[in-house]
Order: structure tokens, then sequence, then C-alpha cells
């Protein structure tokens, strides 16, 4: 995977968690939303765990993203 493909596919998922975290997107994808937008086990989850939970996974992308730009080995192919 080029280099500028997997820097928009970052910048894309950031714009998405940030969404969620700041703009009140987790009130609005709570209850049967969440299914789609999240994981089928978010169903039961307030707003409050959405944002935590995307929090998480977006800090694991963090990662993964840095280690992919110093170990191009490590992006998806």
């Amino acid at each position: 995977m080029s280099l500028a493909l997997w820097c928009l596919l970052f910048v894309l998922e950031s714009i998405y968690c940030w969404w969620i975290i700041s703009y009140g997107g987790a009130r609005w994808i709570e209850g049967w939303k969440s299914f789609f937008m999240i994981e089928w086990f978010a169903l039961n989850w307030n707003a409050e765990q959405i944002r935590l939970y995307v929090l998480i996974i977006w800090l694991a992308s963090l990662i993964w993203f840095i280690a992919g730009i110093i170990k191009p080995e490590l992006r998806w192919s």
C-alpha cells in the first residue's frame, strides 16, 4: 500500500473518530445505529461508553499508523 493511501485512510478514520468523540456522534449512533457504525456488541452501550471505545481504538490505530510509516512492511498489502 502506498504511503499516500495509508495516510488518507488514517485521516478518514481520524475524522470519523473525532466526530464521535467531540461532536456528538456518540449520541447520534447510540442504540441500534451502533450495530452498523461500531460493532454488534455496542448495541446496549451509552454515549460515554461508545466514546471511550472509539478513543481506545483511535489510539491503537495511531500506534499502528506510526509503525506503518516507520516500517512499510507492516502496512496492508
